[in-house]
């Protein structure tokens, strides 16, 4: 994890990640994973939905919060489920753009289809076994940190 560069060129700036989930084991891999990648970033956790609101809009305690260039949410939060923040993010003007990827245990047709209503950019189920999570979470790094081109800050 780096500390932002304005002047970096586009393939060497810095994204400001958001992860926003609840289980320290999720937690401690995405963390992993993503120090592995060649894409330098800055790294942010909040455990709960109330937090993750607070953080986008730079709320105390996070006024001095970066906005993420994109966002990792879970589903099943304390104090604001994962759909409520969701919803909350792609109906604010300022914060819409920010893309949003629901990482979820749940395979519930509702719960993909209520994520994709609320304007998810993309919806995936986190697989039980280990070396398979570790593989999606890989998938999604590549794809959503090198290969898709995210909103100009």
């Amino acid at each position: 994890m780096t500390a932002g560069n304005e002047t970096a060129p586009e393939s060497s700036a810095v994204i400001d990640i958001l992860l926003v989930e609840d289980n320290e084991a999720d937690i401690q891999l995405m963390v992993e994973i993503l120090k592995e990648g060649k894409i330098p970033n800055d790294f942010h956790v909040v455990t709960d939905g109330e937090a993750a609101l607070h953080y986008v809009r730079k709320q105390p305690p996070y006024e001095y919060a970066s906005e993420p260039g994109i966002i990792f949410l879970d589903l099943n939060l304390p104090k604001k489920s994962g759909h409520e923040v969701l919803a909350e993010i792609k109906s604010d003007p300022l914060l819409r753009s920010i893309p949003v990827v629901v990482m979820s245990s749940s395979e519930d047709r509702e719960d993909i289809a209520a994520a994709y209503g609320q304007h998810a950019n993309c919806f995936i189920t986190k697989p039980a076994d280990l070396d398979e999570y570790m593989k999606v979470v890989n998938t999604v790094r590549n794809f959503w940190l090198t290969t898709v081109r995210l909103p100009p800050k």
